[in-house]
């Protein structure tokens, strides 16, 4: 299969100069291995997501001079889909619903021991206060998460390979750290119907995705997204983890950081050229 990558932002701000080099570099490597671009709009959370700043998405990296075919897949449209997927995963049973809201889960966990990990992720690692629940009770106020334990019971050899600057290699899949450091991970969040871990794979299956470029923060993240292409019978794609773009302090760049967004740079005069040299790929 021919190289298929894809930059896939939501529609939830400006884009800033992190996503213009993650979106460059991207479509760089894809034409150096004569492949496909693709952007996808992921706006599977209608609450933010808004058609202003979906627009401005198309005129930013049509500015910098990316292309990409047509139709754009866009996560709002695909709803029925993550349910097929989700249904799947249940018909294995390895789905429950939870109640628990933010504060309960803090109220579970209580103090922290030391040397055991808070965070993993999918945020604070759950507790599993309703893993006994059965899907017959889900509601709409529900979430649905994975049974860690159960998804990783009798898990077979399971890896990927990583390409990106600070991890590059091979990596295992391990089930002591998927269930001690990452948890029962959320599939599908409250009005919602799916969750960035459920859609983005079947996303990128759906599309034909060979190779994943992202940011170096997602890489944790990868381990999840493997199991659940083992869990659904999807091949696994190669992964390029790259550097963040930071501002002078370090920070990591954000969507409210509205001084580096493309669209203010574009109002002062700078070009295309100056863009790719300000995120180091000129």
């Amino acid at each position: 299969m021919s190289f298929t990558t894809r930059f896939a932002p939501s529609p939830t701000g400006p884009l800033h100069l992190g996503h213009a080099y993650s979106a460059l570099l991207a479509h760089d490597m894809a034409q150096d291995a004569a492949g496909r671009f693709l952007l996808r709009i992921e706006d599977i959370d209608q609450s933010r997501a808004r058609p202003e700043w979906e627009m401005q998405i198309y005129q930013d990296l049509h500015w910098l001079g990316l292309s990409w075919p047509e139709p754009v897949m866009r996560q709002s449209e695909r709803l029925p889909r993550y349910g097929v997927a989700l249904d799947q995963l249940t018909a294995l049973g390895l789905t429950y619903p939870c109640r628990c809201r933010r504060g309960d889960i803090e109220a579970a966990v209580g103090a922290p021991q030391e040397g055991v990990p808070q965070f993993g992720p999918d945020g604070r690692i759950y507790p599993g206060t309703c893993r006994a629940r059965p899907m017959s009770e889900a509601g709409p106020e529900d979430v649905i998460r994975l049974n860690m334990e159960k998804a990783t019971r009798a898990l077979p050899p399971l890896s990927f390979t990583e390409t990106g600057p600070a991890h590059a290699g091979t990596h295992r899949i391990d089930r002591d750290t998927l269930c001690h450091t990452v948890g029962d991970i959320v599939l599908a969040r409250r009005q919602m119907g799916s969750s960035y871990h459920l859609s983005v794979v079947v996303d990128d299956a759906d599309q034909g995705i060979t190779h994943v470029v992202r940011g170096q923060d997602l890489f944790d993240a990868t381990q999840i997204h493997v199991l659940l292409q083992h869990l659904l019978g999807f091949s696994t794609p190669r992964y390029h983890h790259h550097r963040l773009i930071r501002d002078d302090n370090g920070k990591r760049l954000a969507k409210r950081d509205d001084a580096r967004a493309i669209a203010r740079y574009r109002a002062e005069g700078v070009t295309p050229d100056e863009i790719r040299s300000m995120v180091g790929l000129g």
